[in-house]
């Protein structure tokens, strides 16, 4: 192992002064030194204490082998290399002292390669083996390095040295498999466990949560419940699926649980609240996340950076600029890279181009922020929609960084939608392909988009035969309901569900009511072929979200509001024909699309028609 030399210690107090070490006659020369040992705060306190050590006790004493570790123990919080210089210096060091210097390695960002190198060190000379603890300590190293082969090898050795059923190296190896994206692995030692703690759960739920297995976090969630009770680290995963899912009623209940079964300090917890603040926001109801970000009584920057991005997300900009004024110029934070983006979203969600730009400058000139490709995108999107497309196109042509294909997609969108000309739309379709190996539909349908509004019907039916030849299928659209805790999830046209009759039946009450009321399909969005209007107005009426508004209608009781998520934007007239639902049938409706929220009352809509 190598050796390094630490920094210069400052000047030092004789060591009876600096850390009080008792001297009563009572005690031996080991006991003063382990009294003074856990009075110790800094590194040239302990060279002192191991200073006093080599020369007052005796290297052959039972209990200086003792001190020793201890001496390791501590050195180890505070230099880690003074630690593995004095772990060199001690002959035959037993297993706590291999595991006092690989746990050391594994929690040291600038060390945690040296984990495994020590492990195999202390097999090599295979004066000890390595314990229950040593493999926890290992494989938390393997972990942050993304070490995948090596952390298969340390779970081999732990079967080997008959740790199998141990929950302290299981719940490691669930981390460490979770960690590296191998859920399958991680649920695999999980089922295999013969007993689990909290723990075992609260690592497999942040594994799904982090890898966005948000029902997979749920179900193993109410599972749990048959055995513990959750703690802070379960809830904090559960609120992070809920946002994921849009499921409102479960992380209100988990609101409700952290007030009423919790301990106080946890319920004021910062990151805690901060996932309730995300929760809310991504669930619709951004008036209970403005209520907890009010109530709590410390917020970090993450806290302001929930909050800005909600109202964002919710078309409230105006709202999301006085945060942010707020949280620099009276709570004097600093904002990051994630403020900015939240700042520039707001602009580009309610069209606000000067400002857009205002605070695009800002980020780069009074707080020194490189812009990020997100950050590009959201000013390029802004422009692009706003009709600035010049402007756009330049802003792309001077990035640091190659576009990727979002940043394409977003100029050819805004040209399907402004008339631009179909040369340039062409081009920027090319340049998604280009950009995006892996390409979906998207790309198609907006091409064809621009085609159908030039009344290029052959180029249309061209790229539908290409989408064909291709193997690309459009991507369906999907919109799920949340109704008592029980996400229902509809596809365009669906006929699965087992309500489908009632759900049918209540979209022609629907559609008289807004026939009533000089309801004109628009069909500008319908499937870009040259087609009669009723099959295209067919074709509109079975869009995933109006089955689940029509089951929303159905099920949820008079005065609760429908929330309904949906996995691609909202079209020109289904946006029209909530905002006349909402207002026939006086409910509000609230819609999560890719993009953002719309809130539907008395037939407006909270985006003001620009999406």
């Amino acid at each position: 192992m190598a050796l390094a030399t630490g920094p210069r210690p400052p000047p030092l107090l004789l060591p009876s002064k600096a850390i009080n070490i008792p001297n009563p006659p009572s005690f031996d020369p080991h006991s003063r030194i382990l009294i003074s040992l856990k009075q110790c705060t800094h590194i040239s306190q302990l060279k002192q204490i191991h200073a006093l050590t080599l020369r007052s006790t005796s290297p052959y004493h039972p209990k200086t082998f003792f001190l020793y570790s201890q001496l390791l123990h501590f050195s180890s919080f505070l230099d880690f290399n003074y630690a593995l210089q004095l772990f060199n210096q001690i002959q035959n060091p037993n297993s706590f002292m291999w595991n006092t210097l690989i746990r050391a390695c594994a929690n040291d960002v600038n060390n945690k390669d040296q984990a495994m190198r020590l492990y195999l060190e202390m097999l090599e000379q295979a004066l000890v083996s390595p314990d229950k603890h040593t493999f926890p300590f290992v494989l938390k190293g393997c972990a942050y390095l993304f070490d995948v082969s090596e952390g298969i090898q340390v779970h081999a050795h732990a079967l080997k040295h008959g740790f199998g059923s141990d929950v302290y190296v299981n719940n490691s190896l669930i981390h460490f498999y979770a960690s590296c994206g191998f859920l399958d692995l991680a649920e695999k030692v999980f089922v295999k466990m013969p007993e689990r703690s909290l723990v075992s759960w609260n690592v497999l739920l942040e594994g799904f949560v982090q890898f966005g297995k948000f029902n997979s976090a749920l179900n193993l969630f109410r599972e749990m419940r048959n055995t513990f009770d959750p703690d802070g680290y379960t809830l904090q995963s559960i609120l992070t699926a809920c946002a994921g899912l849009g499921a409102f009623s479960l992380g209100a209940w988990v609101h409700a649980y952290l007030l009423k079964k919790c301990d106080f300090n946890l319920s004021i917890d910062v990151f805690i609240n901060n996932s309730l603040v995300d929760m809310y926001c991504k669930c619709g109801s951004l008036e209970l996340a403005h209520q907890v970000f009010k109530r709590m009584p410390k917020r970090d920057l993450t806290s302001w950076n929930h909050m800005i991005r909600g109202f964002a997300m919710h078309g409230q900009a105006e709202a999301a600029i006085r945060c942010f004024d707020k949280m620099i110029r009276t709570e004097r934070f600093r904002p990051n890279s994630i403020t900015f983006t939240g700042v520039l979203s707001a602009c580009n969600h309610k069209g606000m181009v000067s400002d857009g730009r205002l605070y695009f400058d800002m980020m780069v000139t009074d707080y020194k922020i490189k812009p990020a490709l997100e950050h590009y995108g959201c000013l390029v999107d802004l422009l692009a929609r706003a009709g600035f497309i010049d402007e756009a196109l330049d802003l792309v042509s001077t990035m640091p960084m190659r576009p990727d294909a979002v940043i394409w997609r977003s100029l050819l969108d805004a040209c399907s939608k402004k008339n631009s000309s179909v040369e340039l739309s062409e081009e920027l379709a090319r340049q998604v392909v280009e950009s995006e190996g892996d390409i979906g539909s998207g790309v198609y349908v907006l091409l064809s988009r621009v085609y159908a509004s030039a009344s290029r019907w052959d180029d249309v039916g061209s790229v539908r035969k290409l989408m064909t030849d291709k193997g690309v299928k459009k991507e369906p659209g999907c919109s799920s309901i949340d109704m008592d805790g029980v996400a229902h999830e509809l596809f365009a046209g669906d006929t699965s569900h087992p309500q489908t009759k009632e759900i049918y039946q209540m979209l022609e009450v629907i559609d008289k009511k807004l026939e009533s009321v000089g309801y004109s399909p628009d069909y500008s969005q319908a499937p870009m072929i040259d087609e009669l209007n009723e099959t295209k107005q067919h074709s509109l009426k079975l869009h995933s979200e109006r089955l689940a508004i029509a089951l929303g209608l159905l099920k949820l009781q008079p005065g609760m509001p429908i929330r309904i998520f949906k996995n691609l934007r909202v079209c020109n007239d289904c946006h029209e024909v909530t905002k006349l639902i909402s207002r026939v049938f006086n409910v509000e409706i609230i819609v999560r699309d890719r993009a953002r929220f719309h809130h539907f009352k008395d037939g407006f809509c909270s985006c003001s028609d620009y999406w």
